[in-house]
């Protein structure tokens, strides 16, 4: 497996992105603790039987509340429900989130070199698309966008959405980078076969991702973009 930055960078074919961190701040004036607070009160109104911990009902992360529904009641009406909020919630927060610094050049220039480049996200599809497409960035990644599918037990950590965009790419996992900021992006790259890049806004996420095996780990895209500029150059 690759070691250094350098060597992650050179030697992918093909990248895939998750989306929110790397590409956007999803949440970045739609807080997401404000969403996840949001899918409790859903379920209190429309989840029936629905009942969640004290520790699950205080989640900061949306996706935390789904998960834990979806394992409470997998394949159930209030779950497919509580789905279609998040997903609604997430393309409203697509509306005032923030770029993440050097992401949009970094996206064009590498998408102009390499063989193709994807999203693999938990976020709903739709929301992905729905950003790139208000970036200008949509054709960038062209049909290779993969989020969250019907099936919730296949969220990331579950190498699912890295293994389908590999698919979509015909990329070959030792082709590939991930670029990802959660140890459950990590998680499901290596499941995959696939290499990682670690990015962490602040110094409390970059230890979570040493933490649970990153080995290179970025907080800014800048250094990403120039290696990428370098490489276009020599070649």
């Amino acid at each position: 497996m690759a070691e250094t930055i350098e060597d992650l960078i050179n030697g992918a074919d093909h990248v895939l992105f998750d989306f929110d961190g790397p590409i956007c701040r999803l949440f970045a004036r739609h807080p997401a603790s404000g969403v996840a607070e949001s899918l409790v009160g859903w379920l209190d109104r429309h989840g029936g039987e629905v009942r969640l911990t004290d520790e699950q009902r205080a989640a900061e992360d949306p996706h935390d509340v789904l998960r834990a529904v979806a394992r409470l009641h997998p394949g159930s009406d209030v779950v497919e429900g509580l789905e279609r909020e998040l997903t609604r919630q997430e393309l409203l927060a697509t509306r005032s989130a923030w770029p993440t610094a050097w992401a949009d050049p970094l996206i064009r220039t590498w998408s102009a070199v390499a063989d193709g480049l994807a999203v693999a996200t938990n976020n709903s599809p739709r929301a992905a698309e729905e950003y790139l497409s208000g970036r200008g960035l949509r054709d960038c990644f062209a049909r290779h966008v993969h989020g969250r599918a019907p099936d919730l037990g296949l969220l990331k950590p579950d190498p699912d959405c890295v293994l389908r965009a590999l698919d979509s790419l015909g990329a070959t996992p030792a082709s590939a980078l991930m670029i990802g900021d959660t140890p459950s992006d990590l998680f499901a790259a290596r499941a995959a076969g696939v290499n990682f890049l670690g990015y962490a806004q602040d110094a409390r996420r970059a230890e979570r991702l040493r933490a649970a095996g990153a080995t290179v780990v970025v907080d800014s895209l800048e250094p990403v973009l120039a290696i990428v500029r370098r490489g276009r150059r020599l070649a």
